[in-house]
């Protein structure tokens, strides 16, 4: 009930539908729905978009020190959304912050991920950090998705406490492969080119 109730009011509050760019939800295949990142309703706009039944194969990547920073959140991040934890800052120098991206992604679950690592102005697409390189390396076989969300953080300005209703764009690009032997700066400025193309003129 909870997760209709989330539904409606992201719906309602963002007027926003996908819209395609050569990108179909059938055939399911496992994804790394990967955007721009610019406010805190990110996660739920783009998981609100993804059909109920592929929903509960899809785990938004979720940073630890906001999500789990108090009990309702983390009520969400764990019984609604099913996110993985991430630390955006390592504890300890041999940490691995991808390691349960990882696993989700070996157990065949798709991932809704954000490889700015933090929140830009909304205005342009922050340079990518090697993050999706990586768990794309460990997880050859995952498909990618490209989505440009646009508005979003005039709905819910950084430091805001209450959303403003307004009307949102979400491109979803067509889903490619990393290439084999595919070098990270190629990689990485391929995958970052396909996100900027959904950008609206």
């Amino acid at each position: 009930m909870l997760e209709l109730i989330l539904i409606f009011l992201t719906r309602l509050l963002t007027g926003a539908i996908p819209r395609s760019h050569g990108f179909q939800f059938e055939p399911v295949a496992q994804r790394i729905y990967y955007a721009n990142h610019s406010s805190h309703l990110d996660t739920l706009l783009i998981w609100s978009l993804i059909p109920r039944p592929q929903r509960a194969r899809v785990r938004p990547a979720a940073a630890k020190d906001y999500w789990w920073s108090s009990s309702w959140r983390r009520y969400l991040a764990e019984n609604v959304f099913h996110a993985v934890p991430v630390l955006r800052h390592r504890e300890h120098s041999d940490d691995n912050p991808l390691a349960d991206l990882e696993a989700v992604l070996a157990n065949g679950d798709s991932l809704i991920f954000f490889p700015e690592g933090t929140r830009g102005n909304g205005d342009a697409v922050q340079p990518f950090k090697s993050g999706l390189y990586y768990l794309v390396k460990a997880c050859p076989n995952v498909s990618l998705v490209p989505v440009y969300i646009r508005n979003l953080n005039r709905v819910l300005p950084k430091g805001a406490l209450l959303p403003v209703p307004l009307l949102c764009n979400v491109e979803f690009g067509a889903e490619f492969k990393m290439a084999e032997n595919e070098l990270k700066a190629d990689f990485m400025a391929r995958a970052q080119t396909k996100l900027e193309a959904l950008i609206p003129e």
